[in-house]
């Protein structure tokens, strides 16, 4: 497995509301809630518990969370069941639909979201 990308981290005004959000969306995708300070909360997958993949942080240099246009991180799913969950409870919770789930010109199947702070996250499962 090629491995590039050491963790991913969003910006949040509100961790304690954010942290609620992920905890209910990321279930779906085998991440799970393995550290929580002040400043952030840390996600793993169940395949690597120790291995912290996904962070939501109040800004290093204090100023409010903002979005980065053309910013977006996309997440692996296990299959077209868990992007629908995933989608489904994300919009249940607050998140902001970006495109509901299905195929798209790549051949894979995508759900969109923006979260409880504007970052838009997607679930991604392959269609082969």
């Amino acid at each position: 497995m090629n491995k590039i990308i050491s963790f991913v981290m969003v910006g949040t005004n509100d961790l304690d509301k954010s942290s609620k959000f992920y905890d209910a969306i990321f279930v779906h995708l085998g991440l799970k809630k393995v550290a929580t300070t002040k400043r952030y909360v840390g996600y793993s997958h169940s395949n690597e518990p120790e291995a912290v993949k996904f962070y939501i942080t109040k800004p290093h240099n204090k100023k409010p969370a903002t979005i980065g246009n053309g910013t977006m991180v996309a997440l692996l799913a296990e299959s077209k069941e868990a992007v629908d969950k995933f989608h489904a409870t994300a919009l249940e919770n607050g998140a902001v639909d970006e495109g509901a789930p299905g195929i798209r010109s790549d051949g894979n199947y995508y759900g969109y979201v923006r979260d409880l702070d504007g970052n838009k996250i997607t679930a991604k499962c392959t269609s082969n």
